[in-house]
């Protein structure tokens, strides 16, 4: 079968397609026929050799968290009534960017009907942390909301379900094109953080915030850190503009401001996976949709990483099998 392996740390062009072994479930085990794999901006860092810390592979290595897909074989010990139906899993260190994969059966999660096998997998990872988040974070009608890195995965999920909740949101994203994305979600006040003073724009437009969700991180989440009123709740869990945005611990006590930071989404397996299946029952329910801005077929791997690089992506971006 076909997959994509990493042959060494560097650019987009060290993913390289390779050929392996058929797998085979084996007891416990499920196999997935893969549709479509997720795409998360840290394989980008992972690849470049960044974050060793908390990710320590060394090449060869196979990229890639998670899938969606059908099952098509079971092992011993698992029901037989798994054949054929959709499902969303994780494969950790399995790779993800593969044809076929096999996973504990204890991994895999249905798709409710309705939902595509593409948002399925937009969800795996950012509906499990946008709908942790907001059990961390929870948000009440009238809370005023900032989502920096409105236009990407998670934080188009955000817009949406604090819409839901009832809270006024101001929703940050870089150009046009991401503004215009966010805006029919239904964001009450857009901003360009590419501009200066977009600052001033979201106190004018809001006064003090309730609540901060930064998926951008840093100068863009350091300065969305001084619009938290008293009292309220930052969270800085993105990277894409530098570190996360952690505030410094004596400014947040002295504000009487919660902080939320990555290590608190390190959710174990049981309660990863029933923040999933509540994300997929809203996109059943027709109250998120994933923001799904490109795909790429599983060869082109390499351009995928070089759109999260770039910056040109928009939403999620995935590969399709």
């Amino acid at each position: 079968m076909r997959v994509i392996e990493v042959t060494a740390f560097g650019e987009p062009e060290v993913l390289a397609l390779t050929e392996a072994p058929e797998p085979a479930p084996g007891p416990g085990e499920v196999l997935v026929e893969v549709t479509v794999a997720d795409v998360l901006w840290v394989e980008t860092a992972i690849r470049r050799g960044e974050g060793g810390e908390w990710f320590p592979v060394r090449p060869p290595y196979r990229p890639g968290f998670g899938v969606a897909g059908t099952v098509g074989a079971v092992g011993a010990d698992v029901d037989p009534g798994w054949l054929g139906r959709r499902v969303v899993t994780s494969t950790d260190e399995r790779g993800g960017y593969l044809e076929r994969t096999v996973v504990p059966a204890d991994n895999i999660v249905p798709v409710p009907a309705g939902v595509p096998l593409p948002d399925a997998a937009a969800l795996l990872h950012d509906g499990v942390t946008a709908f942790g988040l907001l059990d961390l974070v929870p948000v009440g009608a009238g809370d005023r909301v900032l989502v920096t890195a409105a236009a990407g995965g998670l934080g188009a999920l955000l817009v949406q379900e604090v819409r839901a909740a009832g809270g006024f949101v101001v929703a940050a994203a870089r150009g046009a094109a991401k503004l215009d994305a966010v805006r029919r979600l239904g964001a009450d006040v857009l901003v360009d953080y590419s501009e200066p003073g977009w600052t001033d724009r979201v106190r004018s437009a809001t006064g003090d915030l309730h609540v901060v969700f930064d998926g951008a991180g840093g100068d863009y989440g350091r300065a969305a850190f001084d619009l938290v009123r008293s009292g309220g709740r930052f969270s800085a869990h993105g990277t894409p503009a530098g570190a996360f945005a952690v505030p410094d611990a004596d400014a947040a006590r002295s504000r009487a401001i919660t902080v939320t930071g990555i290590t608190d989404l390190q959710f174990p397996p049981d309660r990863a996976r029933r923040y999933l299946r509540a994300a997929l029952d809203a996109a059943a329910a027709g109250r998120i949709r994933p923001l799904i801005g490109q795909t790429f077929p599983l060869h082109r791997a390499a351009d995928a990483h070089r759109a999260l690089e770039d910056r040109s992506a928009i939403g999620k971006t995935l590969l399709t099998v």
